[in-house]
C-alpha cells in the first residue's frame, strides 16, 4: 500500500501535470508537445530536490509519474472545452499541485535526515521549480519572478509544517496543515492581491535614461 506522502506525490503530480498540460493548450501546442509540459511541470521541482540530496529522483524509478502526466493529458483532451471556460482551473490545479509538492519536499528532507531550515528550502524547491520550467517552456515570465506569492507561499507552508512537528503532532497532522496553509496562502494572496515589494533602484534609474 502506498504511504500518506505516496498518495500526496501522486496527486500532486496529477495536478501540476493538467496545470502544464492546460497552459500548453493554451498555446496550441500537439499532444506530445503538451505531454512534455506537463511532465516537466510534474517532475522537475522533485529532480532538482532530489539531486541535491543526493538521492535518484523517484521518475527514474517508478512509471507512476509517466502514467499520472498521461491520465492528465487525457483528462485534458477529453474535458480540455470545460477546461478552457473555467478561468479559474488552471489556478486552482496549480496551487494544489504547490501545496502537495511542497509537503512532500519537507517530508523527505525530514526523513533523510536534514535540518529544518534545508526542508524548507528543499520543499519550495519541490513546488515551485517545476512551474519556472513550465513557463519557460510555454516562453512565459516564471509566477516566481512577478509580483504573485507563490514560492513564499511554499516557505510559509514549511514553516508551518515544522512549527507543528515542534508541538508534537502526528506526521500526517503536519502535512495536511502545511499543504493547506500553502494553499490558502496562494489563494488569499491572489484574491486580497498580496505581493511582496518591488525592488526598486538603479535599474529604474538606468530605464530613465
Amino acid at each position: 500500500m502506498p504511504t500518506f506522502v505516496q498518495i500526496l506525490d501522486f496527486i500532486g503530480t496529477f495536478a501540476f501535470a493538467i496545470s502544464g498540460i492546460r497552459l500548453a493548450s493554451a498555446k496550441r501546442f500537439d499532444w506530445f508537445g503538451a505531454y512534455v509540459v506537463g511532465f516537466v511541470t510534474a517532475i522537475g521541482g522533485g529532480t532538482i530536490r532530489d539531486l541535491l540530496l543526493d538521492v535518484t529522483p523517484g521518475w527514474m524509478t517508478d512509471p507512476i509519474y509517466l502514467i499520472c502526466t498521461g491520465l492528465a493529458l487525457l483528462w485534458v483532451i477529453l474535458f480540455g472545452k470545460h477546461l478552457i471556460h473555467l478561468n479559474n482551473t488552471f489556478f486552482i490545479f496549480d496551487s494544489i499541485g504547490l501545496a502537495l509538492f511542497t509537503v512532500v519536499g519537507v517530508e523527505k528532507s525530514i526523513l533523510l535526515g536534514y535540518p529544518f531550515w534545508v526542508a524548507i528550502i528543499m520543499g519550495s524547491i519541490t513546488g515551485a521549480a517545476g512551474g519556472v520550467f513550465r513557463d519557460v517552456f510555454i516562453n512565459e515570465i516564471p509566477l516566481i519572478f512577478r509580483k504573485e506569492i507563490y514560492a513564499m507561499a511554499c516557505v510559509v507552508g514549511g514553516t508551518v509544517y515544522f512549527l507543528c512537528q515542534l508541538v508534537g503532532l502526528d506526521a500526517y497532522i503536519c502535512q495536511i496543515v502545511g499543504g493547506v496553509s500553502v494553499f490558502l496562502a496562494r489563494i488569499l494572496a491572489v484574491k486580497y492581491k498580496i505581493c511582496l515589494p518591488i525592488l526598486s533602484g538603479a535599474g529604474e534609474e538606468e530605464e530613465k535614461r
